[in-house]
């Protein structure tokens, strides 16, 4: 508590978290309006006029494109705020100002500022017998808040689901970016790309400049993204057309990229991600920077690169451990497994690659697994937190069979005991011991994604407490702190010499005994946004 953090509650981050994350999910068919969130910028003085914006939406790349994007925006100077979702670890990650996310104190401070607004509109929401504000309404509202608090200079801000009726469409961009558009969500946005794109276009407005990225389904999807953009006399900058990608190679770290915008050719770009689908992302990204950044002509071809060679995209085609390689991808959907696969078969040269894929029940499961079928040798099949909406790992077995044949299936349902089974097989083939050419790739949603990222970072998340299916049981970390203290001394003074120092445990990593063996533990489910899972 301080001067410039009352925290008049005394509040935890989480019980933030849970008075937030409690709230409906954004994609109730009784909420497809803005009202709420007009109604709260309204109570808030339309902070949203402060600054710049670039507004992103597409069915996979929304979160790549938007850090790359801020990190340019950021080199040359400008203040920038950046809002993404779902977070991986802790809510804070989905709001940060000049590249660092909110401490708990700022975050704890917001929702201190804006609650009682939020009060007001759920009021009357419910006299005229509407819904109450969203869970992701509240947390759009906040971003919004603290982005003209700040002051920011622009606001980098991915859509949460679709585009014309997301929280995230009260802004005006100045640059909006639609990435690809592909199947997904059709129970809310449509079950034909047609309707998918016309939910997406929602985010060009009048007189934006609006950058397209390249398009699966280019023949359906451009006459809709065209017809948006003329009805908005919006400028249509399109990849492949206005702006290009090319002399693009691998390199360590990441690879190397010509790239092309209508301002300027940008020669060599170091891009610190793998795939192709992530050179065209930071082309959109550079795009779109250069219509907010005060500059006449092409940027400065240092901070660009400087910039794209620095940003780090948790959760994407992340590479968290060596000996034996563990990559994590949170994509879901059949167009991510695409770019999961090629971004592989171009940056590794694996003799075995394990899955271990943990899926929610309304994804394409058997198409996304039939994409990734001729790059794993097996798959383990298993289960993330969020106990609502996962796929049972009984049943994303027999898909998995069907796919993969019965010998190369393997059921673990508890995800700790999924990723050591498959590190064993990973050990078990690699003879001589040193990880090269055997790995692991733990994918199918960012839950699963943000499960595995907590479970194998040096450092793992505080527990958190059970309720609303999103935390686990309360534990006093200091105590769980001392009692691990005192058995890692007793284990290191009784180590024998015939340990290998290579060994490699999940559940060491995870500081957690084999009984707990889960990130939320019980019922425990996560609410994060549907349209990222």
């Amino acid at each position: 508590m301080s001067f410039e953090h009352p925290n008049r509650n005394n509040e935890t981050i989480r019980d933030v978290e849970l008075d937030i994350m409690s709230r409906p999910p954004e994609h109730n068919t009784t909420n497809l309006d803005l009202d709420r969130m007009n109604l709260m910028l309204d109570l808030l003085g339309h902070p949203e006029q402060s600054f710049r914006v670039i507004h992103i939406t597409g069915t996979n790349g929304k979160g790549s494109t938007a850090r790359m994007a801020e990190a340019i925006c950021r080199a040359y100077g400008m203040r920038t705020g950046l809002y993404t979702s779902p977070h991986l670890e802790k809510v804070n990650e989905r709001i940060c100002i000049d590249g660092q996310q909110l401490s708990d104190d700022d975050f704890i401070d917001i929702w201190d500022q804006t609650k009682d607004l939020v009060a007001l509109v759920d009021a009357k929401m419910e006299e005229q017998g509407k819904p109450k504000m969203s869970f992701f309404e509240v947390l759009t509202a906040m971003a919004i808040w603290k982005f003209a608090d700040a002051p920011v200079d622009v606001a980098i801000v991915e859509v949460g689901m679709g585009g014309a009726w997301d929280a995230t469409n009260v802004l005006n961009a100045d640059a909006a970016i639609i990435g690809p558009v592909d199947m997904d969500h059709m129970q809310w946005l449509g079950n034909t790309v047609e309707k998918i794109a016309g939910e997406k276009v929602g985010i060009i407005k009048p007189g934006c400049t609006a950058v397209i990225g390249p398009q699966p389904h280019e023949e359906a999807v451009m006459p809709i993204i065209e017809e948006a953009a003329a009805r908005n006399h919006a400028t249509l900058v399109r990849d492949g057309y206005e702006m290009t990608v090319t002399d693009r190679m691998a390199a360590v770290g990441g690879q190397v990229a010509t790239l092309t915008t209508p301002n300027g050719t940008y020669e060599g770009v170091p891009i610190a991600k793998f795939g192709e689908h992530q050179a065209h992302n930071a082309l959109a990204a550079l795009a779109a920077a250069e219509v907010v950044i005060p500059v006449n002509g092409p940027l400065d071809g240092d901070l660009v690169a400087e910039a794209l060679s620095s940003v780090k995209i948790p959760g994407r085609i992340e590479q968290i451990r060596t000996s034996p390689t563990i990559i994590l991808d949170g994509g879901h959907n059949v167009n991510a497994a695409e770019a999961l696969r090629k971004a592989i078969e171009e940056t590794y040269d694996f003799k075995q690659l394990v899955g271990v894929v943990a899926m929610m029940r309304d994804k394409q499961v058997e198409e996304y697994l039939g994409v990734l079928e001729p790059i794993l040798s097996s798959v383990v099949v298993t289960e993330n937190s969020w106990r609502d909406r996962v796929m049972p790992a009984d049943e994303l077995e027999k898909i998995a069979v069907e796919v993969f044949g019965r010998d190369r299936v393997v059921k673990e349902a508890n995800l700790p005991d999924a990723i050591q089974t498959a590190v064993n097989m990973v050990d078990a083939e690699d003879e001589l011991g040193v990880g090269y050419g055997h790995g692991v790739l733990i994918c199918g949603s960012f839950v699963t994604a943000g499960d595995a990222r907590t479970m194998l970072e040096e450092h793992a998340s505080p527990t958190m407490q059970q309720a609303m299916a999103i935390h686990q049981p309360v534990v006093d970390p200091d105590d769980e702190q001392a009692r691990q203290d005192a058995d890692d001394q007793e284990a290191a003074d009784n180590l024998d010499d015939q340990v290998s120092p290579d060994d490699f445990d999940v559940f060491d990593v995870l500081g957690l005994g084999h009984a707990s063996t889960q990130r939320h533990g019980g019922d425990g489910t996560q609410a994060t946004e549907s349209d990222n899972q």
